[in-house]
């Protein structure tokens, strides 16, 4: 790569905070006054900033222990660190288009490599090896760690769906080599995760409109799937777009959709929607207090603060 390019791109990874909203998008004057807010969990017209849209494809969020974010970009196949003062840095390249990242208990970070097509953590020597050896993948998507270091991951398979091919959410106990099947039969799961007691696994559906739970057993396999909630405001016969999620430690759960962020309290109750500028596609809470909600959506990276916090513990 020559100089002047490595500069072109220093400087466009050191935009910070405050970034204008560009031509295309809705005007933040514009998003606050359709903003009514949601009780105790957004103000009325607080409305999500530009942190930066020098991507191709935002993904995957996940706040840090202090307060920062690390973000995939799918397309440019590279993970993204932000800092607490705004300052963004390249992670890793090459990650077989990374998209959903967590953390073990250690602090040792996983990925979810559409490309790969593997789930891969971060060696302490260096480099990065897969969690699942000799298990085949269709397209890994979004995945979770619980308390005991176990990994919970969805994989869609391929976009458009292929009809017949099965698809799956599975589970890989603490120290295992292969994972264990959780569900086969929702369309094309993608967003998951866990209730902050651990005691409730969601998922959710990109081309239907239902957000699953189960209950979460003592070894990890889960019982009595059932429906969560439905997604609002989506038109007959159009696809809810159920993506990335996240959870508060009051049990609300956060999902990206067609329409924005919509939230739901613990009993799958709608209650509001969260307007972006762009289509959504995850949700993190990050910050020294796990105040502000960061949101990748296509090209851009948003953030909210907001009146709800994230849940006490590592990663989403």
């Amino acid at each position: 790569m020559d100089t002047g390019k490595k500069k072109y791109q220093s400087a466009r990874l050191s935009l910070t905070f405050g970034a204008l909203v560009l031509s295309g998008m809705l005007s933040p004057a514009v998003l606050a006054q359709t903003s009514p807010g949601i009780p105790r969990v957004v103000a009325p017209g607080v409305q999500p900033e530009l942190v930066s849209e020098i991507f191709e494809n935002t993904e995957g969020p996940l706040g840090a222990p202090d307060g920062s974010v690390y973000f995939s970009d799918t397309l440019a196949s590279r993970t993204y660190h932000i800092d607490t003062s705004g300052k963004i840095a390249m992670e890793r390249e090459n990650t077989n288009r990374g998209n959903g990242i967590a953390l073990m208990r250690d602090g040792t970070m996983l990925w979810a490599e559409g490309d790969g097509p593997r789930i891969t953590k971060k060696n302490p020597n260096g480099g990065y090896m897969n969690v699942v050896p000799g298990f085949r993948l269709f397209q890994p998507n979004d995945l979770i760690v619980d308390a005991k270091g176990g990994i919970y991951f969805t994989d869609p398979g391929p976009r458009p769906v292929v009809p017949g091919l099965k698809v799956y959410v599975y589970y890989i106990p603490p120290g295992a080599k292969q994972p264990i099947t959780i569900d086969d039969s929702v369309p094309r799961p993608n967003g998951i995760t866990i209730s902050p007691d651990g005691r409730t696994l969601y998922v959710d559906n990109t081309v239907g409109t239902t957000v699953y739970r189960y209950d979460i057993q003592a070894d990890g396999t889960v019982k009595n799937k059932r429906a969560f909630a439905e997604l609002h405001d989506i038109k007959a016969g159009e696809e809810g777009f159920g993506d990335g999620m996240g959870m508060d430690r009051d049990g609300r759960l956060y999902v990206t959709t067609l329409t924005g962020i919509q939230v739901f309290d613990p009993q799958g109750k709608y209650l509001g929607t969260i307007k972006v500028p762009r289509q959504p596609s995850n949700v993190a809470f990050a910050g020294p207090d796990k105040k502000t909600l960061y949101i990748t959506a296509r090209q851009g990276l948003y953030r909210i603060n907001m009146l709800s916090q994230g849940p006490d513990r590592l990663g989403k």
